[in-house]
Formats: C-alpha cells, sequence, structure tokens
C-alpha cells in the first residue's frame, strides 16, 4: 500500500488505486483530524463519492446546507459542484473519495 501523505485541502490521504492505465476510476483513503474542516475545492471534470468507513462529519456540496455523515454513507459529488467535510466527532473521520474518471491534480481547484 502507498504511504499516507498531507494533501493541500487539509486531510490526509492514502492513493490505493490511480493508475494512467485504468483511467476510469481512481480510489484514495481520506482521514479527516478531529477538529478539521477541509478547504472549499472544486474538482473538474470528475464525480467523486466518499464512502464513509468510520467516524463523525458534516458536509457540505453545493449550495445545500451541511449534513451530518458518519459510517455507512455515501455523498456523491457532481463534476464542479464545491466541496468540504468537516470532523466533528471524538476519532478520525476516514472514508473512501471514489473518483470517476480518476483523480488527477489539474482537476482540483480552491474555491472561497
Amino acid at each position: 500500500m502507498a504511504d499516507e501523505y498531507y494533501f493541500e485541502e487539509g486531510c490526509f490521504i492514502t492513493e490505493l488505486h490511480n493508475r494512467a492505465d485504468d483511467p476510469g476510476v481512481s480510489v484514495a483513503r481520506a482521514r479527516v483530524p478531529v477538529g478539521v474542516t477541509t478547504r472549499w475545492h472544486v474538482l473538474s471534470g470528475i464525480t467523486e463519492r466518499y464512502l464513509i468507513i468510520s467516524g463523525e462529519g458534516e458536509v457540505w456540496v453545493g449550495d445545500a446546507p451541511p449534513w451530518p455523515v458518519r459510517a455507512g454513507d455515501t455523498v456523491v459529488i457532481a463534476p464542479g459542484q464545491r466541496q468540504r467535510i468537516s470532523n466533528v466527532g471524538a476519532a478520525d473521520l476516514i472514508f473512501l473519495a471514489v473518483c470517476t474518471p480518476r483523480f488527477v491534480p489539474e482537476a482540483y481547484r480552491d474555491v472561497d
């Protein structure tokens, strides 16, 4: 398995599957520490799904009000929708970030 690294939006990422020879999908494990809210951002041309594994959080997508997430929940984020997630629990918030097509850094953009 790849090493975990800190990503600029405010969480830790472990790339589980992200290969140029399989451009249709990527899967990463994301870890958001207690009390952290990731930065607002968008992914251009990529649909992202958060599959919550453990912890408790709040998620914001587009202009919708935030809603709670916990283990077993799935959040679907359409291409170009602004998004962020916050850990509101007592332990790390851990989820899989499944992107179709695969995540590429050029698609990521911070937004206000």
